[in-house]
């Protein structure tokens, strides 16, 4: 397969040419395998063989980032010792190893964070619940007297929660998670962001840590919980259950587990007018919203859509408001 200069991405071609035509030839034979080889998850939809080998390129230069960021800095000539380094790397992405886990970065809502085996590898698809979770709370925040309290349950690397309080600067936000490992990794983010006087992280089972001081206190509960059913883990691909942690994905015996708890647990902690705010698998939507809009804790439901039309966020709002 023999790819110019002329055919790659236009963020591509420009500095590959700078670097002569060693460096480009270098460059198209090892497109041409990842083209060829790289099987590329529909959930990871910022992943491409050129985007692959930008981010592996300038890991195998020293310069580990993500693919974000890979595909907005410039490329390097490599040694014959770093392109040796560079045709492993890109055996191991081939194999099935994710690219996150390779270079050790992620971005999420603009954030740079690193990622780990340790954690959920943070997906293009939760920002969706991000992103209205942060308008709320920006809302929230202009009307209130006092910083807004968040807690973002299940918080894996922090990503979630680190996007609210970097998008929402007044906000006080707690992330908990069941892994002692994640919350390691979160507390890495969290200080390479500068964030944490104002993230606070804790480890526990889902709300369990967040005792009298925060009931009817909190403001925003928001979640990317585990919605995968236990029957279906082994029908995943090899890239996700070989390499990311079952505990991130594993909802019980019909997917829902998780969810139904934080139906059921979040509305002590919520104060009047707060909102629950749940990722859901594909297919889940509807159910849930069923359950919300039968709880008499909640007096409002609402969902986010992807752009297939598909339900993968439900919000509900704690009754009790006095703002319709």
């Amino acid at each position: 397969m023999n790819l110019d200069a002329a055919s790659l991405p236009a963020h591509t071609a420009p500095d590959l040419q700078a670097l002569g035509p060693d460096a480009q030839a270098a460059f198209e034979q090892r497109l041409g395998r990842l083209t060829q080889a790289l099987d590329i998850l529909p959930d990871k939809p910022e992943e491409t063989p050129a985007s692959a080998l930008r981010a592996l390129w300038l890991l195998a230069a020293g310069r580990p980032m993500s693919l974000h960021a890979a595909a907005e800095t410039p490329l390097v000539a490599l040694s014959a010792a770093q392109l040796e380094a560079l045709d492993g790397l890109i055996e191991r992405r081939v194999a099935g190893e994710p690219i996150a886990y390779l270079t050790g970065w992620q971005r999420f809502m603009g954030l740079e964070l690193r990622a780990s085996p340790e954690a959920l590898i943070p997906r293009a698809e939760s920002e969706l619940l991000g992103q209205i979770a942060a308008q709320k709370l920006r809302s929230m925040a202009e009307a209130a007297a006092t910083p807004p309290i968040v807690i973002d349950v299940c918080c894996g690397s922090g990503n979630l929660a680190l996007a609210l309080a970097h998008a929402v600067p007044q906000a006080q936000v707690h992330g908990a998670d069941i892994s002692q490992t994640a919350i390691d990794l979160a507390r890495a983010n969290t200080q390479n962001l500068d964030l944490g006087q104002r993230v606070s992280l804790h480890t526990g089972d889902l709300l369990a840590p967040f005792g009298a001081e925060f009931q009817g206190k909190v403001d925003l509960v928001v979640s990317l919980p585990p919605y995968i059913s236990t029957a279906k883990l082994d029908t995943m691909p090899h890239e996700i259950v070989g390499h990311e942690p079952h505990l991130a994905f594993d909802g019980g015996p019909f997917g829902v587990r998780i969810l139904m708890r934080l139906i059921r647990e979040a509305p002590p902690l919520l104060r009047p007018g707060g909102w629950l705010g749940m990722e859901v698998g594909l297919g889940q939507g509807p159910a849930m919203m069923q359950l919300l809009e039968k709880h008499p804790a909640y007096d409002r439901v609402e969902t986010v859509c992807d752009a297939q039309g598909a339900v993968r966020a439900v919000l509900a709002r704690a009754a009790g408001s006095t703002v319709d």
